[in-house]
């Protein structure tokens, strides 16, 4: 029988054979954590999903937001646009069942 290292996210729970991508995971999560924290402190009331939401989709598209923060705001266009196709997949999905 064969042994195969995995890495788990404290996190989530998430499991990774890769150490590698188990901590890229784990910086891109707490980057997120942070995100919404920052986002929920800022906007009282606030929904909790909608600001954890928000916290991975900047945390997931990092070198787009540091683009746009350089001077390239435009970048952010192809990330809303993305993003709507994301969000409305999963309805699409779930109406067609």
């Amino acid at each position: 029988m064969a042994v195969v290292a995995m890495w788990k996210c404290d996190r989530d729970g998430s499991m990774f054979d890769d150490k590698k991508k188990a901590d890229a995971y784990d910086k891109m999560l707490e980057l997120a954590e942070q995100f919404t924290a920052l986002l929920e402190s800022q906007i009282p009331g606030i929904d909790e999903k909608a600001g954890e939401a928000f916290g991975l989709l900047l945390a997931n598209n990092r070198e787009l937001v540091i683009q746009a923060c350089k001077g390239r705001p435009g970048v952010l266009e192809e990330l809303a646009q993305s993003a709507k196709i994301t969000a409305i997949s999963p309805s699409k999905t779930a109406a067609t069942q």
